[in-house]
Formats: C-alpha cells, sequence, structure tokens
C-alpha cells in the first residue's frame, strides 16, 4: 500500500473507532467503512474541480477535520484565497505549483512558488494567501485534504495585489450549502 493510500487507510479508521465511541454525533445513515470511488465527485459550477467530502464536519458529525478529495483537471486552478484554519495537502497523482504567500503585509505580494509532485505534501499556515494550480497539461491532479476546524470560511482575492481587507468572505464554501442547514451553533 503506498504512503497516500495508507493516509487515508489511518484517517479512516480514526473516524470510524471517533464514531463507534461518540453517541452525539451518530448518524445511523452513515457507513463506517465507504469505498471512496463510489462517492461521486461535484464540480460546484467551478471548472475544473471535482470535490467529494470523504469525512466532513457538516454531513458526518466531525468537529475538528474534514477529510476531502479533490481532483483538478490539466491546467485549473483554485481561486487565490486564504482561511482561519490549517490545511495539509498529500498529491496522490499528478503535478503542480503551490502559490503561497504572507498574511503580515497589507496584501499577498508576489507569492512563493513550490512544485509538488506525487507523493508529495504541503501545509498552507492559517490565513496565508494561496492557490493550488494544476500545471500538466495532460494528467489530472488529485489531493487528499484535511481541514482543521469545519466548516471553512474562505477569503476570495481578485489577484495576488488587492489587500486582505478587501477579500471577499466566501461562507458556507460550495459543497457545505447543501448540508448546512445541520449545523448548529454551540453557544
Amino acid at each position: 500500500m503506498g504512503g497516500a493510500a495508507r493516509l487515508l487507510a489511518i484517517i479512516l479508521f480514526c473516524y470510524s473507532i471517533f464514531a463507534k465511541t461518540s453517541s452525539l454525533y451518530s448518524n445511523q445513515d452513515f457507513l463506517l467503512v465507504r469505498n471512496i470511488s463510489a462517492i461521486p465527485g461535484n464540480d460546484y459550477g467551478i471548472s475544473g474541480l471535482s470535490h467529494v467530502t470523504v469525512v466532513g464536519a457538516l454531513l458526518h458529525g466531525m468537529k475538528e477535520v474534514e477529510v476531502w478529495l479533490h481532483t483538478y483537471a490539466p491546467g485549473s486552478r483554485t481561486a487565490i484565497h486564504r482561511h482561519s484554519c490549517e490545511e495539509v495537502f498529500v498529491v496522490l497523482k499528478g503535478k503542480g505549483i503551490v502559490l503561497l504567500a504572507s498574511s503580515s503585509q497589507m496584501y499577498p505580494g508576489k507569492p512563493q512558488e513550490l512544485r509538488i509532485y506525487p507523493n508529495s505534501t504541503f501545509t498552507i499556515p492559517m490565513n496565508d494567501p494561496h492557490q493550488v494550480w494544476n500545471t500538466d497539461e495532460s494528467e489530472d491532479l488529485h489531493l487528499l485534504v484535511v481541514i482543521s476546524r469545519p466548516p471553512m470560511k474562505a477569503f476570495i482575492y481578485d489577484d495576488w495585489s488587492m489587500p486582505h481587507t478587501a477579500a471577499k468572505l466566501k461562507f458556507p464554501m460550495f459543497w457545505d450549502v447543501e448540508s448546512f442547514h445541520l449545523l448548529k451553533d454551540e453557544l
């Protein structure tokens, strides 16, 4: 079993233990073991993206983490964005770049360019603007994504020179809209 498949198996195993011991968030309709390839992806109107929520806060009662499978078509990319959660990526297949800038100035500025490839991993610090880009002309980019503190609130930038205070809030995220009514205020 490859490293990425092993990581996914560990994540799903940990979730199954959590689900068995937590009566507060039990959902009889949610299977503890699922075939990820049988879960349909959705592009949510974003050209070149396929998103699958493998395990999610709104769908499965998780409080601290959410796991996604993202597939980017050749040449596609995310919007420039930031969010107040940590994010870990594992590259399962394909290659591309991550553009990463700092949130310590008034605007992102020129981003650092990081090359990504199969079996590589990268993290995005909280609130740092970034963009993931499939630079391959013929192969999809497959990423396993883990975020903390779901559901995510994203701030979208028009370009790298846009001030942080002008970034537009996107909440709920596209993939959370259909199940957002399940979220309850903890206060």
